[in-house]
């Protein structure tokens, strides 16, 4: 893989050039600046997988408490899994995954079959599509809105309401009016939903948030209402974007789209490899919450450390041939780590 120049070399994850093949940044950072000072967003950077597995798993050191996002969005900090540490995080975790049980979701499995046949009939009736519009976000906010119980007329204002809260300013480099009242939207919708749950409540996971319950405690209002939004930010647009990925990779590497096609038990490992190899959430961030030397670079404490994901998954010190799309490649034992081929 191509490596960029010493000399030239910057690391500005709101230029589109990088944004949009960032793995030859990755590989320069990874065997030249392992820990990186980028001034164009004032963190530290982390390309390589094992300080990356450090950094998601040392939380004493690598702290979520202000914020995983790059850009973080207002009142996140402190109400959700992402942006949480122990034992908070903890508490937040097993409240959230009675929530989510599995037999509260088995009954979105047959809707959830059904809408994909209306959204492929539509398609073939189309002979040409776009993918995102036609296909990915159709699938992915109907099931979204079913699992949340949101009004399906509700769709269009929705969708671009997360679209203009993940994205930020590339000259201010950071959330502007526009996308912080994106998110503001979002916030208060699912507040407006969440009233009427309380009220009302339903066979959703809203609902299920709001009831959840162990040994008497229950999730806070600003965690119901962030995890929630949260969420549906995730399946607005994480799910999408690998879904979009996933059909990129099928157009790409035709062998794999071919093996797939005659053994749908495949799929598994298509998924796995899908989320290495484009890793649809590339970057997060740690805040440091004491002194650090790293790779002969001295930390201080308060300083924001990103985390590349993207570049974990594509470092040839765990991975062999990481820029090569593996049906075979086992990657069991790394999503326990939550540092590789997560799911965004």
């Amino acid at each position: 893989m191509e490596t960029i120049s010493k000399q030239k070399f910057q690391f500005n994850p709101y230029s589109p050039v990088m944004d949009a093949d960032p793995f030859p940044f990755y590989k320069t950072l990874r065997d030249q600046y392992p820990c990186f000072w980028s001034e164009d967003v004032n963190m530290w950077i982390l390309s390589r997988y094992d300080d990356i597995k450090r950094a998601g798993t040392e939380w004493e050191t690598f702290s979520s408490s202000e914020g995983n996002l790059v850009d973080e969005l207002p009142g996140r900090s402190g109400s959700t899994l992402g942006t949480t540490d122990p034992p908070r995080h903890d508490r937040l975790r097993k409240l959230i995954q009675s929530a989510f049980a599995k037999n509260n979701l088995m009954h979105l499995m047959e809707p959830t079959r059904v809408l994909v046949k209306e959204v492929l009939d539509k398609v073939l009736e189309m002979g040409s599509f776009d993918f995102v519009q036609d296909f990915s976000s159709q699938i992915t906010v109907g099931t979204l809105f079913a699992m949340m119980g949101l009004p399906d007329e509700d769709h269009h204002e929705v969708r671009r309401n997360v679209i203009l809260s993940i994205q930020s300013d590339q000259e201010t480099r950071q959330k502007g009016p526009e996308h912080i009242a994106g998110f503001k939207f979002l916030t208060s919708y699912v507040e407006d939903i969440v009233r009427q749950r309380r009220a009302e409540p339903k066979d959703d996971l809203i609902s299920r948030l709001i009831l959840a319950e162990i040994d008497g405690d229950h999730l806070e209002e600003a965690e119901i209402i962030m995890t929630s939004a949260t969420i549906i930010l995730a399946g607005v647009e994480s799910l999408s974007s690998f879904l979009s990925m996933m059909a990129y990779n099928m157009a790409t590497f035709p062998d794999a789209r071919r093996r797939i096609a005659a053994d749908v038990s495949l799929m598994p490992k298509a998924i796995e490899e899908t989320l290495r190899f484009n890793t649809s959430a590339q970057r997060f961030k740690r805040v440091l919450t004491r002194d650090l030397e790293l790779h002969g670079q001295q930390m201080k404490k308060g300083d924001f450390v990103m985390l590349c994901y993207g570049s974990a998954n594509r470092d040839e010190r765990f991975f062999r041939n990481p820029d090569v799309y593996d049906l075979e490649r086992n990657t069991r034992g790394i999503w326990d780590s939550e540092v590789a081929c997560i799911c965004a």
